[in-house]
């Protein structure tokens, strides 16, 4: 059977919407909360359990020489 021929032997009847209890979408029993605000400020970290790190000690690296007199 060809589609076409399909189409002209079918019956004339409309498409409807299901009305039967199983078909329809169950109503929801409580409804959801609201959506809840973001905070203004955000919660500051807890600081490290082992500390922050320590460099060494830094003026000893970047220590000035005397400085040179120019030849004049």
């Amino acid at each position: 059977m060809a589609l076409g021929e399909w189409y002209e032997t079918a019956p004339e009847e409309e498409c409807t919407t299901p009305k039967q209890r199983e078909s329809r979408i169950p109503s929801p029993s409580v409804c959801p909360p609201p959506p809840k605000k973001k905070a203004a400020f955000p919660k500051k970290p807890d600081p490290p359990k082992n500390g922050y790190f320590q460099p060494p000690d830094l003026d000893a690296l970047f220590v000035m020489g005397p400085r040179r007199q120019s030849c004049v």
